[in-house]
């Protein structure tokens, strides 16, 4: 077969208007499918925002003391502590950026 026969053969030939139409289809689906993944990111970002608005930080630590047989000390550390109060927006349970919305419950 020569190249010019091969050329000039038009069996199983794709017209344009079928590529054009397949590739519509393809852009269209493709369209949704990202439209979806990006809702998908989104809700997954904001179920993560809150579960870090509703952390609570708090903690408390104990001094220590070590005392002498004579009655005085012979070390002392003294305790810490920090309460965590709740923030505005920190349980925004809402897909808003507003935070003074219904949708905020407190903690």
């Amino acid at each position: 077969m020569s190249k010019k026969s091969l050329w000039n053969d038009e069996s199983g030939v794709i017209l344009s208007a079928e590529i054009v139409l397949i590739g519509t289809i393809l852009v269209l689906g493709m369209l949704v499918g990202l439209v979806e993944l990006q809702s998908g990111i989104v809700a997954e970002l904001s179920d993560l925002s809150s579960a870090f608005g509703n952390l609570n930080q708090s903690y408390m630590v104990p001094g220590f003391a070590s005392s002498k047989g004579s009655g005085g000390w012979k070390a002392r550390t003294y305790g810490a502590s920090y309460w965590d109060r709740v923030d505005n927006c920190d349980c925004d349970c809402s897909m808003s950026i507003v935070c003074n919305d219904p949708g905020e419950v407190s903690k």
